[in-house]
């Protein structure tokens, strides 16, 4: 054998070794050891996202010097978000979560010193394209919830993906209430009071990436492939191609797919302009950052209600119990005028409907494909809810604009529509989609066991 074969049969016997599969009680300690890298990564990253999300349409504003353009800025996020789904679905498809996660908090960073940048010399196309790297950050606080159900017990696998929302929930509480005193810092400096919480958010990114790329290990996709059946490893099998096939065989992984797009389009498209009504009627930046708290709460602190309650009566109610309170927080938010304690409620009301539809949706589109086509199944479930999202956000503008903060929310309410009627339709047919999922979940299992 040649030195070049001897390297090779080396690096093959390593990589045999990095890919055999735990044992049951390893592999229960490997999903809590991964649980709590993931928890952490989503406090961090929880306090710079939000940032985002409550200066954002004001920096817009003050950058372009009209409010009809205020909404470009977040959805220029929710845009970066969404075409960054794919690519990141694929890196992760063939070498992990890890480097994936890492990536996008990388790109996070540069987004945001690209928005420092953009304020300092009053460039609004380069604070869209700052925005945008800027989103980087946000699919990868989202695909991390997938990471936390690779390793899950199905039965267990919404509680998973609701412990690492909930997480986000510290560090996103805080956030926007860091802007204010993180803007002062900067007073007299060149940078504006706007811009300087985009600066401790670029440094938040690249912390939360350091602790992913040393802790996260081993990489819980990887390890969840190697537990999958061996005819099932081939390339084709985690295409997107194939997540696309996937999600076109299952009649509940299309309504899983709507359901994450829905509530993520309506959650959006409202919470972006909130901010601006609110200065409307006088609130200053100290009371839009709590009232942005108290939304981003309603998002991520019931979370864990959401994933046990979708673990045990079922992910189809939890769906129904989303549509319902998104169209009563949009009745509220759309109607509350100058009451600022209304509006503050009708937020904290969109956060719990948000959070409904995103952990059911997200656990039902997981039980709804099989194993190798998850990852880009969830790849095209990101990049779908924010490409959704994403002309959500640039049509509020518009509508505020024109029309008024009410329409607003009158026409998010109507977009609940498709995903309550393809609810009721579920509900009406699950024999045949009930045993399919059955009967994959069995064989995962004891294939798991069997293995174990």
């Amino acid at each position: 054998m040649t030195t070049t074969g001897k390297a090779t049969g080396k690096a093959s016997s390593t990589a045999s070794a990095a890919a055999a599969p735990p044992g049951p009680e390893a592999l229960r300690t490997l999903q809590r050891r991964t649980s709590a890298v993931l928890v952490v990564s989503q406090i961090l990253g929880g306090l710079g996202v939000p940032i985002g999300i409550a200066l954002a349409p004001v920096l817009a504003t003050e950058v372009s010097g009209t409010e009809a353009l205020s909404g470009l800025a977040p959805t220029a996020s929710v845009a970066g978000t969404a075409l960054l789904s794919i690519p990141l679905a694929a890196l992760m498809t063939s070498r992990g979560r890890r480097p994936g996660l890492v990536l996008a908090y990388l790109i996070g960073a540069l987004g945001a010193g690209l928005v420092v940048l953009a304020a300092v010399m009053e460039n609004f196309p380069l604070l869209l394209l700052g925005m945008a790297g800027f989103g980087a950050a946000s699919s990868a606080n989202l695909q991390a919830r997938f990471a936390a159900a690779d390793l899950a017990e199905p039965d267990r696998r919404a509680r998973a993906i609701s412990t690492v929302v909930w997480a986000t929930t510290i560090g996103a509480v805080l956030g926007p209430n860091i802007a204010a005193p993180a803007g002062r810092g900067f007073a007299g400096t060149s940078i504006p009071v706007t811009a300087g919480p985009f600066v401790w958010a670029a440094g938040i990114f690249l912390v939360t990436g350091l602790v992913v790329a040393v802790l996260l290990r081993p990489d819980p996709l990887l390890t969840a492939r190697a537990l999958a059946p061996q005819e099932s490893q081939s390339a084709q099998s985690r295409s997107l191609r194939a997540g696309i096939e996937a999600v076109a065989a299952s009649s509940r992984a299309r309504l899983a797919l709507v359901t994450v797009a829905v509530s993520h389009t309506v959650m959006v498209s409202i919470m972006v302009m909130t901010p601006v009504d609110l200065g409307h009627h006088g609130a200053d930046l100290e009371l839009v950052g709590l009232v942005i708290s108290g939304h981003i709460a309603g998002m991520y602190a019931f979370s864990p209600v959401m994933g046990w309650l979708s673990d045990r009566i079922g992910r189809l109610a939890v769906i129904g119990l989303a549509a319902g309170l998104l169209c009563f927080a949009a009745l509220l938010a759309g109607t509350a005028g100058p009451s600022h304690a209304q509006t503050a409620a009708g937020l904290f009301v969109l956060g719990l409907g948000w959070s409904a539809g995103l952990v059911s949706g997200s656990a039902l589109l997981t039980d709804s494909v099989p194993q190798p086509a998850r990852a880009a199944v969830q790849g095209l479930s990101d990049l779908t809810m924010n490409t959704a999202a994403g002309i959500g956000g640039a049509a509020a503008g518009l509508i505020v604009s024109q029309a008024s903060y009410g329409w607003l929310n009158a026409i998010g309410a109507c977009l609940l529509l498709p995903m309550a009627a393809l609810a009721l339709l579920a509900t009406r047919r699950p024999a045949e989609s009930a045993e399919s999922a059955e009967s994959a979940e069995s064989a995962e299992s004891a294939e798991s066991a069997a293995k174990g």
